[in-house]
């Protein structure tokens, strides 16, 4: 069956997630004068991310909102730090010390330079769309920000929305459905290899797994490999 349709992820796919998150974090630990606690950046980088690993997962769980990681992430990071009091912040005060991080993080929101190339060159010939783990708002608020939100905005499908985040088959399927295609006509397209690529494989798609980092990491019979969006339209083709 040929390829009609391509579906893609949003952050460190299409977005430079990391990147933002880093400039974002780091240019406000030294507002607030916290960095120093640090021994390193990098120290406070991967504090920061621990943290939002383990409370996003509990947004993914439905266990709490998207709001709700946001102030638990705060609460945590800050508690950790010995901050007195950081356990018991109200959600106002959270989201106030979330908020100067936030604008920091989407002061440095970018693109990677290969998406919008990319994705313009498949519109003419797919029908495009998004499955994301995350809130769908949130989602297309940074895809309007990155000059992106164009080719995909018909198709947005989020965890939140549809109550069960990759690599469940059934977020993939109902990807699938929004772009009015079996899955065995759609490819999606992730840099995450468990959640994107054995997800979408597992749920019947042809899994493209985008390995910016060239990691040399063995992939399971049937899934593409691919470093940049650049030559996504010619593997698709293929």
């Amino acid at each position: 069956m040929p390829i009609r349709g391509v579906l893609f992820d949003v952050d460190d796919t299409l977005f430079d997630y990391s990147g933002s998150e880093e400039a974002g974090i780091l240019a406000h630990l030294r507002e607030t004068d916290l960095l120093a606690r640090f021994p390193s950046p990098q120290a406070a980088l991967k504090q920061w991310r621990t943290v939002m690993e383990t409370q996003y997962a509990r947004f993914l769980a439905r266990e709490i909102t998207f709001r709700g990681q946001q102030y638990e992430r705060t609460r945590h990071f800050l508690a950790g730090l010995g901050q007195a009091g950081a356990e018991h912040l109200t959600d106002d005060q959270a989201a106030a010390w979330f908020a100067g991080y936030a604008a920091h993080r989407d002061a440095a929101w970018a693109a990677f330079p290969d998406a919008a190339p990319a994705l313009a060159e498949l519109a003419p010939h797919y029908r495009l769309g998004i499955v994301s783990n995350s809130d769908a708002d949130h989602q297309r608020r940074k895809l309007h920000a990155i000059g992106l939100l164009d080719h995909v905005a018909d198709v947005l499908v989020c965890s939140d929305q549809y109550g069960e985040p990759k690599p469940a088959p059934g977020i993939f399927h109902a990807g699938c459905a929004a772009l009015g295609l079996a899955p065995d006509e759609v490819a999606y397209v992730g840099d995450n290899y468990a959640l994107d690529a054995e997800g979408a494989h597992h749920a019947g798609l042809t899994a493209v797994w985008l390995d910016r980092t060239a990691s040399g990491a063995p992939v399971a019979e049937g899934i593409r490999v691919l470093h940049s969006l650049d030559g996504l339209a010619k593997a698709l083709a293929a």
